[in-house]
């Protein structure tokens, strides 16, 4: 009986280990539908992440501006412990406000770019976490998965599937040209960074059931041209079905915006036209056999969103009009000192004189939301009227046209916490992108002289974002309350040092600004 007991004993010990082990190990090789991977474990041992996953073929050679294709299926166990190369662009180096945590690594840089990212906390496949796909910033024309600042971690610690996600950019992502409109089965050329982002949201849906994550329960999150390309997203019928919810921080294309988003596709053809006889190539094949570097060198600020008739049959403002947008939950907002100037700020004489040319009889209107009564002042005005002009009235008018749906809510926030900085960085405040950190919870990646109010506002909101994958609202327990957006409430939540919801403040100059720059 003695025997039978610690036989027993020993059957149940060697069962649990062998179970907690299953349990720790289920994710260490996952069957995608191209091939294995296998992937990596957090120091804590609760996160498995998987970095360097070919979601399409490297679009190189005569790949070189064709839509993603399909990547070629291998029979080994591939080993995604390490980033992908980041998309072709320019050296990154620390400029203005946003240093190294805020760029892509120095290396490698290459066209073979299109890889994503995975951070997963679930033990079973069949756990259906809710997924966040993450789609950078650069101005359509840098940007990486491998930004110290979209670490997918900590999110994933809150139960989500984090995904982050490469993409074309400038010339390689967004060049038109009528040859390449004419080989396409499309008829269109331009978009390929755009659906570099739909085919890594196809793989999603193929694949993300494995890593434990739901299909069904996915929500596109984006900054600056990120944001820019979740409206795109949301606007483009490719991407129909892909997604329920979307997160725009600072950046749409529903009014007039300077890094296109309303250049047809033959606009956009001409100036490829244009950049090929600088070249002196007669041919796409002749472009396509150039080196990617002199490509880069050579080529103007190439790169913006395109409407192609395609990926976007129409304008973004008037897909949105027409009602024939994909119908999501949606959490937006911008940021308190986000306004870019690229040079000196124009003295106040200077800029009372601009206003009443561009504005007429409405510039003494202007100039009470954007006053100018001295030389420092009128600086302070044009920096809050990039702010409105680039991101505030596009994000307004969003959150705007969302909450006029029927059963479809919208949350808004306005991030006011002036980012703790040292020296030259102290003027930058609120900065554009500044929140992101806060947003995903990784303060720890960047060198800034945080205080325990910055962690308590992080935890925060990554709490609301991670609500918001989960079920569409931001709100839950031990959290301010978070009041959805209306046109007649116009609540946003302010994050700052205590986030609390309050009336949006500058509602009149929004207005006003999108009078002036909606599109006719």
């Amino acid at each position: 009986m003695r025997h039978l007991k610690r036989l027993l004993a020993f059957s149940f010990l060697v069962f649990t280990s062998v179970f907690l082990q299953a349990q720790t190990n289920f994710l260490e090789v996952v069957q995608t539908n191209a091939g294995a991977v296998s992937g990596t474990l957090n120091s804590d041992g609760d996160i498995h992440i998987f970095k360097g996953i070919p979601f399409a073929a490297p679009p190189i050679g005569a790949l070189r501006w064709k839509a993603p294709q399909p990547v070629q299926p291998w029979s080994s166990v591939r080993k995604c412990d390490t980033f992908g190369p980041s998309p072709m662009q320019n050296s990154p180096a620390p400029f203005s406000m946003w240093t190294e945590e805020f760029l892509i690594p120095k290396k490698p840089i290459s066209e073979d770019c299109l890889y994503l990212n995975v951070w997963t906390g679930a033990k079973s496949s069949n756990e259906k976490r809710p997924v966040l796909v993450w789609i950078y910033g650069g101005g359509f024309s840098s940007g990486g998965s491998a930004v110290p600042i979209y670490d997918g971690e900590a999110m994933a610690k809150k139960g989500i599937v984090f995904v982050s996600i490469n993409y074309r950019v400038g010339i390689f992502g967004f060049f038109a040209h009528p040859e390449l409109t004419k080989e396409s089965s499309t008829h269109s050329s331009g978009n390929y960074g755009l659906m570099d982002q739909i085919a890594a949201l196809q793989w999603v849906q193929k694949n993300i059931a494995v890593f434990g994550g739901d299909p069904n329960n996915v929500t596109i999150a984006g900054q600056s041209a990120g944001s820019m390309s979740v409206n795109c997203l949301v606007a483009s019928p490719l991407a129909k079905g892909l997604f329920e919810k979307a997160i725009a921080e600072s950046g749409a294309f529903l009014v007039s915006n300077p890094l296109r988003g309303s250049t047809t596709l033959q606009q956009a053809e001409q100036d490829g036209v244009k950049f090929a006889t600088s070249l002196n190539a007669s041919t796409i094949e002749d472009l396509r056999n150039l080196p990617a570097e002199q490509l880069l060198q050579e080529s103007p600020r190439l790169g913006g969103v395109i409407v192609d008739d395609y990926v976007l049959p129409e304008p973004i403002p008037q897909i949105f009009a027409e009602g024939k947008e994909n119908k999501i939950s949606l959490l937006t907002g911008w940021n308190e000192n986000e306004g870019i100037m690229f040079g000196p700020a124009k003295k106040a004489a200077d800029f009372i004189k601009d206003a009443q040319q561009q504005y007429g009889d409405d510039a003494k209107t202007f100039l009470q939301y954007y006053p100018a009564n001295n030389d420092s002042e009128a600086a302070v005005s044009q920096l809050n009227l990039s702010r409105d002009q680039i991101f505030g009235v596009q994000n307004y008018t969003w959150a705007n046209l969302q909450s006029e749906q029927p059963n479809a809510k919208v949350f808004v926030y306005r991030f006011a916490r002036k980012v703790p900085a040292t020296g030259e960085y102290i003027k930058y405040g609120a900065f554009h992108t500044g929140e992101v950190p806060y947003a995903y919870d990784n303060l720890k990646f960047v060198n800034r002289p945080w205080e325990d109010v910055d962690h308590q506002l992080a935890n925060i909101m990554s709490s609301y974002w991670a609500n918001f994958a989960k079920t569409g609202d931001p709100n839950g327990d031990n959290l301010p309350v978070w009041p959805a957006y209306t046109t007649s409430n116009k609540l946003v939540m302010i994050l700052d040092k205590q986030p609390e919801a309050k009336p949006l403040p500058d509602v009149a100059s929004l207005d006003f600004m999108y009078k002036k720059m909606r599109v006719k």
